[in-house]
């Protein structure tokens, strides 16, 4: 399946990356959040992407702010592709407001062994499985390494809102809640539980993170809670817990899940889009027609202006190497390419290359990497065995005798280390502007060509009657 499991570029500074979301800097100074395919059960991330899970998840979300825009105002700017979301930059407030109509899940768990106070809260004895509360119930929880159960006096005690601002969550929580229960209600789905995270705006307290999404919910079929509300099959991604749980071999969940399973989750997480917004995910056809999600994702950023659609980092081993690494950056400036100077040596501190190729190895746009390091240039090779993308080295020299010196050792690379090597500065940026092998580029690259011969041709009418 065409999934997107990992989002990196060099072009955009990386604010977090959580189990499923990842937050960058947009140019703009705001937040870009991007919803991957991911999926996370059991505190861990499995290492199978489940398709259409982030379009969904942000479709979602999307559609439920824009619904609750007249109880309380939320941080989305615009929906830039399916699974991307500009937001305002807010102060997050590190309490998630857990809104609980039904004794399920970690309540229920803890009920049946004996608690009947949960986060302040207390409910009554000889509640049964999955029965439903007189009035949904808030039971706040800190957001920290590890989440935990804390009352309303404590979290004012501690520090976390003063009692005015809870105050304000809570009723705004309820009231999202409500909104959300009869919307539902009336497409036959039981808003069972969810979480809501707010923050503060120029000192206004809005709406933030997702909001009543399969990630973030509890959602049972009313006609199967109706049928026996103990066995009522949630739609969310307890399918999988389920399944991880039937599997487990020596006490240990398995990492993977089965072609098999990925694709009935996901056929769920799009059942759910349609049902409560009433239309099919707009990119579901793309698990029919193999459209490429990263491809997609890269075409709406560039067209919003938010990156480029390819880079060039220029990597020197010392910044005495600086005037030359320019010297490449200046003959990019024609071909609208995302550039980046970057310094680190790899006898000296080659540790710091693993973390750059990280972001090089998974960046969703191509990329290519020149690498300027004399003498003994250690550098390219270092490079180009640890990176899945193009590297072109070109040494800095300044006489012929450190020219020969330099390309001896930026020539000579062991096996499986595919440096190239090119000696004017001029000549490796065009390498790499062909090596991106971009439409664009090659048009742009044919039409230089074009008019190079043009220009010769010219010049050879002219010269050849004298």
């Amino acid at each position: 399946m065409n999934t997107l499991n990992h989002f990196a570029t060099p072009q955009l500074e990386l604010l977090h990356r959580g189990k499923v979301r990842d937050s960058y800097r947009a140019p703009s100074g705001e937040r870009l959040i991007v919803v991957t395919d991911r999926l996370s059960a059991f505190d861990s991330v499995l290492e199978t992407p489940v398709a259409h899970k982030g379009a969904v998840l942000n479709g979602l979300a999307a559609f439920w702010f824009d619904k609750t825009q007249h109880i309380i105002p939320n941080h989305v700017i615009a929906l830039l592709d399916p699974n991307v979301t500009l937001a305002k930059e807010a102060e997050p407030i590190r309490v998630e407001m857990i809104v609980r109509n039904y004794i399920t899940g970690s309540m229920l768990r803890g009920y049946q062994k004996g608690q009947r106070t949960f986060s302040g809260v207390t409910v009554t004895d000889g509640l049964t499985k999955h029965q439903q509360f007189p009035e949904p119930i808030v039971t706040p929880t800190t957001k920290e390494e590890s989440d935990r159960e804390i009352t309303p006096e404590n979290l004012v005690a501690e520090g976390w809102v003063s009692a005015e601002l809870y105050e304000q969550m809570r009723v705004k929580s309820l009231e999202l809640f409500r909104f959300a229960s009869d919307w539902m209600a009336e497409r036959g789905i039981i808003l069972v539980d969810t979480k809501y995270e707010f923050g503060l705006l120029n000192g206004e307290l809005i709406l933030i993170d997702e909001i009543h999404t399969p990630d973030s919910s509890r959602f049972w079929s009313a006609e199967d809670y109706a049928r026996n509300p103990e066995t009522a099959e949630q739609m969310d991604k307890e399918y999988v817990r389920q399944w991880l749980i039937a599997n487990k071999v020596d006490g240990q969940y398995p990492r993977a899940l089965t072609a098999e399973v990925s694709a009935e989750a996901s056929r769920r997480y799009l059942d759910i889009y349609e049902r409560i917004t009433g239309s099919p995910l707009p990119t579901g056809q793309e698990i029919t027609t193999g459209g490429d999600v990263r491809t997609r994702l890269v075409g709406n950023l560039v067209r919003y202006g938010i990156m480029k659609d390819a880079w060039v980092n220029i990597v020197m081993g010392s910044p005495a190497d600086k005037e030359h690494c320019l010297k490449i950056r200046e003959n990019f400036e024609a071909y609208n390419i995302f550039t980046q100077l970057r310094v680190t040596s790899a006898h000296k501190n080659g540790e710091e290359i693993a973390g750059m190729a990280e972001v090089w190895n998974n960046s969703v746009e191509p990329g290519v990497i020149i690498a300027v390091a004399g003498l003994s240039n250690g550098l390219g090779g270092a490079l180009a065995a640890n990176v899945n993308v193009p590297v072109i080295s070109c040494p800095p020299w300044k006489d012929f005798a450190e020219l020969l010196a330099n390309l001896n050792s930026s020539v000579i690379m062991p096996s499986a280390t595919p440096n190239l090597t090119v000696v004017r500065p001029d000549n490796a940026a065009q390498a790499a502007v062909r090596a991106l092998n971009l439409p664009r580029l090659r048009e742009q690259l044919s039409r230089e060509i074009k008019a190079t011969k043009a220009k010769l041709k010219a010049a050879d009418a002219e010269l050849r009657v004298l």
